[in-house]
């Protein structure tokens, strides 16, 4: 017997699955073709939380809820309730419980651990933040893959790569970076200046589209004259790229149709935004947008065209989800996230939780927040529940049906029910808002998708005022960090973020002297941890990296957000590394 669902995780792929006698498989459909992450192929393996406990003791479900009712009701003020909500999973009906809070008068989170900083940047140019089909891609000749690895976090888009010119530009010498006809190992910090350099020779050399700019882009000449502001040789020399690198990229892409795939690495900066703010203009001059295997693409934004049925919304203003502190409400709701390993400055962090009187963790796996959680609430996974979701990655409408009884667990839409419940608070049934989500796909031949995606995206002009497209007026950033070196954290193929199998190393070039699985201490103004050296010659000589999860990594950074989205910003902080 099989049937079809699709997986949850937070990942551009947002894979269908063909479940066949209990077996999770690949389905056959446009974007999944068959194969599965290794994540989703070994999904069994990871014990999960089976029995609620209260202070440490198991209790029974009813009595953990009975509990969770009590407590709620116990804070005169709702307000002083925090619900956290994690996204690492994407189906849509985990928004059930924003609509119990918001309702109730709890206090939200707004901003971004991960991508809001791009996206800000992506909203000020484009004015809207549209997926580019990976269709498009496939028609494209060639593809600048700026800060993004695809073989790790997007491994089913590689087969729209194939027969394309490949350039990639990252601190990494990443898997796709062995293979590419260009690859320029720029240092940390210059993607921005990069982009403003590609824009000026791109003017100078004759590269841009004259018609594009003068019906969607006439302020082009102001952004020409910011890139006159960087002084050339000063700049080259600081984020170690050549004008050669610079007319290389140029002689590869003039006259063929391209596309730019930017990753979250760009961006984990203060001054993110205008890192792809940067990009998108410089994709911009050459006119990328609008056209048949052409485009910029940053993440899209999932719910583009899915509105919600749940109330966000109260008078209660959200706190940013980067740098929130839990020691100020009376209680705090963790749903479906790690904020102890995934906030920035742990031991902010950590001191603020204990701070908290009664802290909630409701989810599927144990972790650190869990271990300092009052009452945890086992969650049902994917597989024991109806949901559906979109993706940030492909225009994909995905079904994700019950396909198994669960004995564990309650699921999100259960749990928000029964608050609501407790509550007098209005909720439409399962069925009901399931039907409302289904409503937005439109079927084709092998899949749905969401309706009024459009196929290319811009092409009627930008969803800006004036509907021309808005370039990088002016910038913030900062290359000027000599000494110690750049803190990486990126993702890694075997977790997704604190999830599944996590590493335990630090990363380094062989030219500091480290021996391999020699304990060091790496440090930063925030604090130090311990782990074992791994060397990796993929690395600059100025760079350490390690990987997104692993225990103990956010010691290192700061809780400052970015100036624009919201976003936390993790690569700010520059580190130390000595021998225990």
């Amino acid at each position: 017997m099989s049937q079809t669902t699709a997986c949850p995780l937070d990942c551009y792929d947002a894979c269908s699955i063909d479940v066949v006698d209990g077996r999770l498989k690949g389905s056959q459909d446009t974007y999944t073709q068959g194969c599965l992450c290794p994540h989703l192929n070994h999904y069994e393996n990871y014990e999960r939380i089976a029995v609620p406990r209260y202070e440490g003791k198991e209790i029974t479900m009813d009595a953990a809820l009975h509990l969770l009712k009590e407590r709620c009701a116990r804070v005169s003020d709702p307000s002083q309730i925090l619900h956290y909500r994690g996204h690492g999973n994407f189906g849509l009906m985990q928004q059930a419980t924003d609509h119990f809070f918001a309702t109730y008068g709890a206090t939200l989170t707004e901003g971004s651990l991960c991508d809001g900083a791009g996206e800000a940047g992506v909203l000020e140019g484009r004015g809207s933040n549209k997926l580019l089909p990976p269709e498009q891609i496939a028609k494209s000749e060639v593809v600048i893959v700026w800060g993004r690895n695809i073989h790790t976090t997007n491994s089913h888009l590689l087969p729209f790569l194939k027969g394309k010119t490949i350039i990639v530009i990252d601190p990494v010498k990443t898997k796709l970076a062995e293979k590419a006809d260009f690859y320029l190992q720029i240092k940390p910090k210059g993607d921005l200046y990069l982009a403003l350099l590609l824009s000026r020779f791109a003017i100078l050399n004759g590269l841009t589209d004259e018609q594009f700019l003068n019906e969607y882009a006439t302020e082009y000449e102001d952004f020409y004259e910011l890139t006159q502001t960087v002084r050339i040789k000063a700049v080259l020399d600081r984020i170690d790229v050549t004008l050669g690198d610079i007319g290389k990229i140029l002689d590869l892409i003039k006259g063929k149709r391209t596309v730019i795939l930017a990753g979250v690495g760009i961006q984990k900066y203060r001054h993110g935004a205008d890192v792809m703010h940067a990009i998108d203009s410089f994709g911009a001059l050459l006119g990328l947008f609008g056209k048949e295997g052409c485009g910029v693409n940053f993440m899209g934004n999932s719910k583009e065209g899915v509105l919600s049925p749940f109330t966000t919304k109260n008078k209660s203003k959200p706190v940013t989800v980067g740098n929130v502190d839990f020691g100020r409400f009376e209680m705090a709701f963790v749903q479906g996230s790690n904020p102890l390993n995934q906030m920035p400055d742990t031991n902010r962090v950590r001191a603020s939780i204990e701070k908290n009187p009664f802290v909630v963790y409701f989810g599927l796996y144990e972790n650190e927040t869990s271990a300092v959680a009052d009452l945890i609430i086992p969650a049902k996974n994917f597989l024991e529940k109806d949901d559906i979701r979109s993706s940030y990655g492909h225009p994909g409408l995905l079904d994700m049906p019950k396909v198994v009884e669960g004995t564990v667990g309650i699921s999100e839409y259960d749990l928000a029910a029964e608050l609501c419940k407790a509550f007098d608070i209005d909720m439409d049934s399962a069925l009901t808002y399931l039907d409302y989500f289904q409503a937005f796909g439109e079927s084709r031949e092998t899949d749905t998708i969401v309706k009024g995606r459009e196929e290319i995206p811009y092409r009627n002009g930008f969803d800006t005022d004036d509907k021309e497209f808005c370039f990088l007026e002016e910038y913030e950033s900062d290359t000027d960090q000599d000494g110690d070196l750049f803190l990486l954290t990126v993702k890694s193929a075997k977790s997704l973020n604190s999830q599944f199998k996590r590493d335990s190393r630090v990363y380094l070039n062989a030219s500091h002297g480290f021996g391999e699985e020699e304990m060091v201490r790496i440090s930063s103004d925030k604090g130090s941890i311990e782990l074992a050296a791994a060397i990796d010659e993929r690395l600059r000589d100025d760079c350490v990296l390690i990987y997104s999860g692993t225990a103990g990594v956010n010691v290192l950074t700061d809780s400052k957000l970015s100036y624009e989205g919201k976003n936390a910003a993790y690569q700010e902080n520059k580190i130390k590394v000595e021998k225990c």
